[in-house]
């Protein structure tokens, strides 16, 4: 079966997710990268199409017409910007009939979210999102576990993503679109807090009714939040956290879930991605590894590492079979109902926040 043709907006040179992606889509043979629109500026997208061997273009509208009108054009691009730049791209796309793999979170504002879903709604194309820790093997049999009931019925719910890079005033390429309201939109909420998120709402299948939050800027003259803490109430009665800091210093990707109901546990942490600890009630701590899994979301024996590139080849390689037809792979890939989720989620926690933590409702 050939590779799907593959574009790609951003990620030129420099650019640190371009490169993952790219790893990624042709870790198991379904696509190949054959043009792009890899950056604003003229020549540097020019030299990062030609260090690839791909077509490149000067922008991502030209390159939407003109892949649109080839026969041998992409049938799927990968969109890989800052976020206040993946609404237009994505439109541009999905209006030329291309499936739009589009990096987290969905967009910088809720007006940039609509017009992303109303052109979903009206095109034939797909639309992806890579939140690519809930593809990870333990994190799907989590999920599973949750949807058999070996917890019973979930009562709290707690995910943080903690970090410290941004624990002092930090100026490079990654720190600065992040801490730039324009380009962000949110900054720990969104850039991390909406991971935590939705690896809670994937896991539980549960999206919050309501929330509280409190947001920071804990480094002084900052014009974005680095520091997140969020209180969830959920419509079945559960009730659950999420804390999302860019300035806890010493942590480098402390991405962690914790459930509990009333017939067990379970507990999973991104710096330990192969254990998932279930403790049953009254019963003693069970640790899985992927031997475990059923997913079959892996390619190395139980026991040999995976993690982080292996999560986004997994989205890929999913997203590659739902493009060809298997619909039955649909919910185990992040779309715009996720996208959508994470918005709603980062709206209501910044309207929350303003009003001193007020609980807020939390509508898609």
């Amino acid at each position: 079966m050939k590779p799907i043709r593959l574009g790609m907006v951003g990620g030129g040179s420099g650019a640190f997710i371009g490169a993952i992606h790219r790893i990624a889509a042709r870790m198991d043979g379904q696509f190949q990268l054959v043009a792009g629109a890899l950056s604003s500026n003229p020549e540097r997208a020019a030299s990062s199409a030609a260090d690839l061997g791909i077509r490149g273009y000067d922008s991502f509208a030209e390159m939407a017409r003109a892949e649109a009108a080839r026969e041998d054009g992409v049938e799927a691009v990968a969109i890989v910007t800052p976020n206040h730049m993946h609404a237009a791209p994505s439109v541009a796309f999905l209006n030329a009939g291309i499936h739009v793999i589009c990096d987290k979170p969905l967009a910088a504002t809720t007006e940039q979210a609509c017009q992303i879903a109303e052109a979903v709604r009206a095109s034939t194309a797909r639309f992806f999102l890579t939140h690519n820790y809930s593809a990870l093997p333990l994190v799907r049999e989590a999920r599973a576990l949750v949807a058999e009931g070996a917890l019973g019925k979930i009562r709290l719910v707690h995910a943080e993503y903690l970090q410290g890079w941004l624990s002092d005033e930090t100026h490079n390429k990654q720190a600065d679109w992040r801490t730039d309201p324009a380009q962000a939109g949110a900054g720990a909420l969104g850039d991390i807090g909406t991971h935590a998120w939705q690896l809670a709402e994937f896991v539980t299948s549960q999206t919050p009714s309501h929330l509280s939050a409190e947001l920071s800027s804990m480094v002084p003259g900052r014009p974005i939040d680095d520091d997140a803490r969020v209180s969830l109430r959920y419509a079945s009665g559960a009730k659950g956290g999420i804390w999302a800091s860019q300035v806890a210093t010493g942590q480098e990707n402390g991405l962690s879930l914790r459930l509990f109901g009333d017939r067990g546990a379970l507990e999973w942490r991104l710096q330990d991605s192969e254990r998932l600890v279930l403790t049953p009630k009254d019963g003693p701590a069970q640790i899985l590894t992927r031997a475990q899994d059923r997913s079959g979301s892996f390619r190395t024996p139980p026991g040999h590492p995976e993690g982080y590139l292996e999560g986004f080849a997994n989205l890929y390689k999913d997203i590659a079979g739902i493009i060809r037809g298997d619909d039955s792979l649909t919910g185990r890939v992040p779309g715009l109902a996720a996208g959508l989720s994470g918005m709603a989620f980062i709206s209501a926690a910044q309207a929350s926040s303003r009003r001193d933590g007020a609980w807020t409702s939390v509508a898609p």
